[in-house]
């Protein structure tokens, strides 16, 4: 089987970040520097793939100022891209929310990770301030957290009048895959509320094998069979978080070396048919994100 997605109409990878440092200025307070991944390189990443859709998260080096990402939908139309912004939840106004909408943002992001959240009482705050200010329809709440907040994104879901999405596994590794251990028993309940969506994506975040991720097997398997109608698959690129353990933003960091096409091969392997590599990959994104129906569109 071949390891693009070419056989596959309206593929999406819904989960990649823009870099345009030369036009869009990086915030100053930042974890680290990258350097640029253009709008038109995802755009050649993803034809070599036979990935025709994109969900562009706002990175964290950029704020609340998602102008990069705003530029980049706009570069690759609405038809085959959406966006997920950040903002300022205490600030924001509806007219604000509605002025994403209409650029093609579908969602706001909660990034507790890059900050090392680990406080479940700031946590449920800022979930509940999310909870508030988020209600356009056919929008969501991206979060990505250890896989230990969970509980707490549990306390918080019935506040929510949208979809949750997790980030990369929700936080879980490839050790995780036990169904009696709390990590793993805490993500399948909340996909057992299809209310919550998880991103397959980062295959190289939740494993130490960078390559063929068959460490991630067990995991992702149970994860398919489980709810295989609320997953989604995300690249991550330009795949940041390559240069030391001790990110020094005054430093260019290198982007990961890493092998899409081995992680694509590694999803089908993981499906257990055609249909269900198709819900993933093309009918769960359409929906969440309300791409066209036509895969050709």
């Amino acid at each position: 089987m071949p390891a693009t997605a070419a056989s596959l109409p309206g593929a999406t990878d819904t989960h990649v970040h823009v870099f345009d440092p030369a036009r869009f200025a990086f915030a100053v307070a930042r974890s680290y520097t990258p350097g640029p991944a253009s709008a038109a390189a995802l755009r050649e990443c993803h034809a070599q793939l036979g990935i025709g859709r994109a969900v562009l998260v706002q990175p964290s080096v950029y704020g609340t100022d998602n102008g990069c990402m705003l530029d980049a939908i706009a570069q690759l139309g609405q038809h085959r891209c959406r966006g997920i912004a950040v903002v300022d939840l205490e600030r924001v106004s509806r007219d604000e929310l509605l002025a994403l909408h209409a650029a093609g943002v579908r969602g706001v992001r909660l990034n507790l990770e890059v900050r090392h959240e680990s406080d479940p009482a700031r946590v449920l705050a800022e979930l509940q301030r999310a909870a508030a200010v988020v209600d356009l329809p056919g929008w969501c709440v991206q979060i990505h957290c250890a896989a230990s907040l969970l509980p707490v994104v549990a306390q918080a879901l019935q506040g929510f009048r949208v979809p949750l999405v997790l980030d990369h596994f929700g936080g879980l590794r490839a050790g995780d895959a036990d169904t009696l251990q709390p990590p793993l028993r805490t993500l399948l309940a909340l996909l057992a509320t299809d209310r919550v969506w998880l991103k397959l994506s980062a295959f190289y975040r939740a494993s130490s094998d960078a390559t063929r991720h068959a460490g991630l097997a067990p995991l992702a398997r149970t994860l398919i069979q489980a709810r295989a109608g609320r997953l989604l698959w995300g690249s991550d690129w330009p795949h940041t978080g390559g240069g030391n353990r001790d990110r020094d933003p005054a430093r260019i960091e290198p982007f990961r070396t890493v092998d899409l096409p081995a992680s694509l091969a590694a999803l089908r392997s993981w499906a257990p048919d055609a249909a269900v590599l198709h819900r993933i990959l093309v009918g769960n994104p359409a929906e969440l994100y309300g791409f066209s129906a036509d895969a050709a569109a």
